[in-house]
């Protein structure tokens, strides 16, 4: 069995993910939570991974998906339709499934603090920082003498002591 990976309307991917399932169709959807502000408060919100696009396991009917509202086309490359095999879909799943983003929030941090970053390409490498501005935080990575520019969104960060 392959995925095909369909186009959604903007802002339609969770709904197209929910309505499909109901169809009997197998769909992948990715879901990414964070944490947005509101003019008065805070609030976890979960948003798609990928941004209008949904991945649905080759189905019997393509007409079935297509006439779900919110799905646009499917995604062809080559004048075909785009095929995912299994194997890089449980590769895909099995990456998205290893971090939980939201479970570690940063807090603040200052200029010459010393962090481990528990994430991505750079796990476990200890850093300091040189600066912070919002969301993204310059670190310098001392054992291999670069300097590199994070998402605190999107990359798990502990404080050192």
């Amino acid at each position: 069995m392959s995925w095909h990976l369909i186009y959604t309307k903007s802002r339609y991917e969770k709904a197209v993910a929910e309505k499909l399932t109901t169809l009997g169709v197998e769909v992948y959807c990715p879901l990414l939570r964070t944490r947005k502000q509101w003019s008065d408060r805070w609030k976890w919100v979960e948003e798609p991974l990928f941004r209008s696009y949904c991945f649905v396991e080759e189905p019997a009917e393509k007409d079935k998906v297509l006439a779900v509202p919110g799905v646009v086309r499917y995604i062809y490359y080559c004048g075909r339709p785009a095929v995912i095999r299994n194997n890089e879909m449980q590769s895909l799943q099995d990456l998205l499934s290893r971090y939980t983003h939201e479970s570690i929030e940063s807090g603040i941090l200052n200029a010459k603090d010393k962090i481990i970053i528990r994430s991505g390409a750079l796990s476990d490498k200890e850093a300091e920082v040189v600066h912070t501005t919002g969301h993204r935080a310059t670190l310098y990575l001392e054992d291999m003498g670069l300097k590199v520019t994070v998402d605190l969104r999107k990359n798990l960060v502990e404080k050192v002591g």
